[in-house]
């Protein structure tokens, strides 16, 4: 789903969407897998419910999992489409994941007040 692009971020290729909802999300058992393959760090039990961090266009977004979101694909809340993609979407873009480390430092910026930020 998303191969290295720099020392920060991976890419990859999603499609973007709008939602009623306050946050951005992908399919849950996508957002399981991603953040087990590129988040867990070995040390023990880890959360596979923390957000990760999805950029499209010059924005970043906290991602949660939802069932309800189709496989491959990204919503995102209405008032936050960037607007270099509205009456675009739903379309295939490219997104970009940010690694961990710089995940961590993205949710501390984004105003993430999830349970996973305490």
């Amino acid at each position: 789903m998303f191969e290295r692009f720099s020392s920060g971020y991976y890419l990859g290729r999603l499609y973007v969407q709008p939602r009623g909802e306050r946050e951005a999300a992908i399919k849950r058992d996508d957002h399981e897998r991603v953040n087990e393959q590129l988040y867990a760090t070995g040390e023990g039990v880890e959360r596979l419910d923390n957000p990760l961090v999805m950029k499209v266009g010059t924005r970043h977004y906290p991602v949660v999992g939802d069932d309800d979101v189709p496989r491959g694909t990204l919503t995102l809340p209405e008032d936050a489409v960037p607007g270099d993609l509205e009456g675009k979407l739903p379309g295939r873009r490219e997104v970009f994941l940010a690694n961990a480390d710089r995940a961590e430092d993205l949710l501390q910026f984004t105003g993430w007040e999830g349970e996973s930020s305490a």
